[in-house]
């Protein structure tokens, strides 16, 4: 028989107990999510595994989880030569840089497309579909970037690729979700547009800010054939072009068989040495903004 507390004179609560198709459930859960992590992590601790291994043991296949035949040869030939961080300086100014224009345009445009008011507003969300399945091509878009002199510089980086449909969608829908009783009230205080979306919608849109940036960020750092194509001097080159010609000239120089020892032990790891060197910056910011990332796809996607 249950007992009043004496202070309330309430009975107490009964303690929780999971039922044991519960406890089975969240068990076969723990195991099959612990079975999806080890699958997804093997790739990368194997790739990080195989650039600190040797020649003869990566060419065996005898590398695993745990590196063998320990060897710097790769890292430390890389980081030597002036001419890499010349190109990781210019892959990060190129981000930055690049990441700041299409965050502008993206978020302007995106808000302009989400007033249903607007007039010519279906014709610009045609215009913007339209090219995630037609293009200029590459040509044409080369003979426009040189026509306007913007060969060998920055804003042939960040300029033609300057604004994602994908993107663009994802920022109109999440502003689409934000209530008009803000703006309106906004207005009546007498900010004018621009005041609206720098002090009311985008100190709500932090979530969906981030994840864009994250985006863009990763987008333009892992970019590597627009520089191929508009930049012709080395050191204008990012990182990405760079490692790309170190793994052409190692594995060019071992299949003519006029490799030395330590060419051979560059040809055999350089891939995995090139992944872990331009991944792992991104890998570093990832953890800081995954909060973002997640709220912004979410929202931006299911109250659309």
């Amino acid at each position: 028989m249950s007992v009043d507390h004496p202070a309330t004179g309430h009975r107490p609560a009964k303690a929780y107990r999971p039922t044991k198709g519960y406890r089975a459930f969240r068990g076969a859960n723990a195991v099959i999510l612990s079975l999806v992590v080890a699958v997804t992590l093997y790739p990368f601790v194997n790739i990080i595994a195989r650039s600190f291994s040797g020649e003869r043991q990566i060419r065996a296949g005898e590398v695993t989880l745990w590196p063998k035949g320990f060897n710097l040869t790769t890292y430390r030939l890389v980081f030597q030569d002036s001419m890499f961080w010349r190109n990781y300086g210019n892959t990060v100014l190129y981000t930055v840089v690049s990441t700041v224009v299409a965050m502008v345009l993206t978020t302007c445009y995106a808000y302009v497309l989400s007033k249903r008011q607007l007039r010519g507003r279906t014709a610009l969300i045609g215009i913007a579909v339209f090219t995630m399945f037609f293009t200029g091509g590459l040509i044409p878009n080369y003979v426009l970037v040189t026509s306007l002199g913007l060969k060998n510089s920055i804003w042939a980086i960040a300029l033609p690729n300057a604004i994602s449909v994908f993107n663009l969608l994802v920022m109109k829908a999440f502003f689409e979700s934000l209530p008009t009783d803000l703006e309106e009230a906004a207005q009546i205080d007498g900010l004018s547009t621009y005041g609206i979306l720098l002090r009311i919608v985008l100190p709500l849109s932090k979530a969906v800010v981030a994840t864009m940036v994250l985006f863009y960020s990763v987008s333009f750092w892992n970019s590597w054939f627009s520089a191929f194509l508009y930049l012709d001097r080395a050191d204008l080159m990012p990182v990405t072009v760079y490692l790309r010609n170190m793994i052409m000239g190692a594995t060019g120089g071992a299949n003519a068989g006029a490799a030395t020892d330590q060419l051979s032990q560059v040809g055999a790891n350089i891939q995995s040495v090139t992944i872990v060197l331009t991944a792992l910056p991104i890998l570093c910011v990832y953890p800081f903004v995954q909060r973002y990332f997640v709220k912004g796809v979410m929202l931006g996607a299911v109250k659309g």
